[in-house]
């Protein structure tokens, strides 16, 4: 129960992170804007699977 929390928590928090350095940034061109949507959408599937993997070793102890 308590690993799910934390995994809900690390997912939210590195959500609000992309979110706010989306906002910070200046306005890029449309070809930089692509390529940095598709870095920024790849930082959160490997965030997404680290917190997995994290999760289920915490649930195998």
């Amino acid at each position: 129960m308590t690993s799910k929390i934390v995994r809900i928590a690390l997912i939210a928090a590195v959500a609000t992170a992309a979110l706010s350095v989306a906002a910070c940034t200046p306005k890029a061109t449309t070809d930089e804007a692509a390529a940095s949507s598709e870095v920024a959408s790849e930082a959160v599937v490997e965030s997404a699977a680290a917190s997995e993997v994290a999760s289920e070793a915490a649930s195998s102890m």
